[in-house]
């Protein structure tokens, strides 16, 4: 532990927000002495976890049960989350009717970032912290990553560092306060509250977390499978948008970098007005067709079910495992619960195009069963090619070939990373940022439309305009600002 007292601490001044960010976001050295460097740190928290996730029966689950007429997975206590069988009708879509697990996840957690400024430097307290869903089992996350159960201990285990700040906000400023839906094909409308808040006041580190600017993120962000699901999310609700911006990165030159500055800063505009965009995700939603209902989990068409797992018939698309984990370093030694195993690596990703000298990128309108609003903006693609062999006579997705064959000098971002490694077991999926090529004008149809990163930001303060899946590629559009990322 070590407070985070620097020589010379800066309180929050009155320039504009995003300016402050944007500085962050180019500075790659902490202004925080540290005792180590990050890999250093993250070893060491890695080896102090301890983590071991063992594959188990999903019956006979510690603390899980079966509804023994429908078949739903429940906890005993009543909290934490449950899964249960869902019917789909999509009359427009590409699949018209089908059945499929889905968690059941009514309650909200917080996803919290604490930012606090160090000789003139913005930081965010970041968290090494281990899930048993994630590969690697340690990634990089948000200070605060909780469910209500988890923060109200049902487990009965440690209290959750650092969240009195985000339950009790009045002494802070709050920098974004928003909403968001997360996995709309495997969570029946699940949302999270992500928050982030400007501190002023020392606070106490512990040994698993390190204040590291924006900048340094990004950095880490490029590397595969390191930058958590949630500090994603959080990320992308930054206001890193707006006149702060425009004036502040020195020499972007005259190419990709500085159509991506002048997209962030929403200057001189975007190919569509937003009170049109705002109408056009209106118009999804209101003619959507898309209808869901609660089916037994036991008699779900096309789904087996095990006493080791439950899984489609043609062994594609996802599973429901079981798993019993231990711990050293979260708020409970040990645990067993059920998780989403996806068959395949996904691939999540966006075109990109410079229209009038400034960046934007290709959005698509799309339902999913899980929701809230049946419609939000997702990724140019957002798919598991592999699916694609065991859906004769269904169409592919219209960019699906033009990422897979995009040449390598298009390609502007590519890593591969992690979902939520709480619910979901090595959800892996590459996430792409592709320049496109033709005319801007003809890649547009009913459910495509080109936005500025401005206006993907005006959206992301508001809940339910971008899936969790886009509010990751927007993290990843934003770390290009970096000189070697851009």
């Amino acid at each position: 532990m070590y407070r985070s007292a620097p020589p010379s601490p800066s309180p929050p001044t009155s320039r504009a927000f995003p300016a402050r960010l944007l500085r962050s976001a180019l500075t790659e050295e902490s202004r925080v002495p540290q005792p180590d460097s990050f890999a250093a740190w993250f070893a060491a928290a890695r080896e102090r976890s301890g983590l071991r996730v063992d594959r188990v029966r999903l019956d006979g689950l510690r603390d899980w049960d079966r509804d023994p007429r429908t078949g739903t997975l429940r906890h005993r206590s009543g909290g934490f989350f449950s899964i249960g069988g869902l019917d789909v009708r999509f009359p427009s879509g590409p699949v018209p009717h089908w059945q499929q697990p889905i968690i059941h996840q009514p309650e909200i957690g917080i996803l919290g970032l604490l930012a606090r400024e160090f000789d003139g430097v913005l930081h965010f307290l970041m968290q090494a912290k281990v899930e048993p869903g994630n590969r690697n089992h340690l990634q990089l996350s948000p200070t605060v990553q909780a469910t209500r159960s988890n923060y109200l201990r049902l487990h009965q285990g440690r209290a959750v560092p650092y969240l009195d700040y985000f339950r009790d906000r009045s002494r802070h400023r709050v920098v974004a306060d928003v909403l968001q839906s997360e996995q709309g094909a495997w969570f029946y409308r699940k949302r999270n509250r992500n928050i982030v808040l400007e501190v002023t006041g020392d606070i106490t580190v512990g040994e698993d977390f390190r204040w590291m600017t924006l900048g340094q993120i990004h950095r880490q962000l490029a590397a595969e499978d390191i930058v958590n699901m949630d500090t994603r999310t959080a990320l992308s609700c930054l206001p890193l948008a707006g006149d702060g911006v425009s004036g502040g990165v020195p020499d972007p030159g005259d190419g990709f970098r500085a159509a991506l500055v002048r997209s962030c800063a929403g200057e001189p505009g975007g190919a569509h007005r937003m009170d049109g965009l705002l109408s056009w995700i209106t118009e999804h939603r209101a003619q959507g067709d898309l209808t869901t209902g609660p089916v037994p989990l036991n008699e779900l068409s096309e789904w087996r079910s095990s006493p080791e797992r439950i899984s489609h018939s043609s062994g594609r698309f996802f599973s429901v495992i079981g798993v019993n984990v231990s711990a050293g370093t979260r708020e409970v030694g040990g645990w067993a619960q059920p998780m989403v195993e996806p068959h395949g690596t996904g691939l999540i990703a966006v075109l990109v195009k410079e229209i009038d000298g400034v960046l934007h990128v290709l959005m698509r309108a799309a339902a999913e069963p899980g929701y809230v609003d049946g419609v939000e903006l997702s990724p140019t693609v957002q798919c598991v090619p592999e699916s694609y062999e065991v859906l004769p006579g269904t169409a592919r997705p219209r960019f699906l070939d033009d990422v897979l064959s995009a040449r390598e000098d298009r390609i502007r971002f590519s890593c591969l990373l992690s979902e939520e490694g709480g619910r979901f077991h090595h959800a892996l999926n590459r996430y792409l940022v592709v320049e496109a090529d033709g005319d801007a004008g003809s890649l547009e149809d009913r459910d495509h439309r080109w936005l500025t990163l401005h206006q993907l930001s005006t959206l992301l303060r508001h809940s339910h305009y971008l899936n969790v899946q886009a509010r990751s590629l927007v993290a990843c559009l934003h770390s290009l600002l970096l000189p070697r990322l851009g």
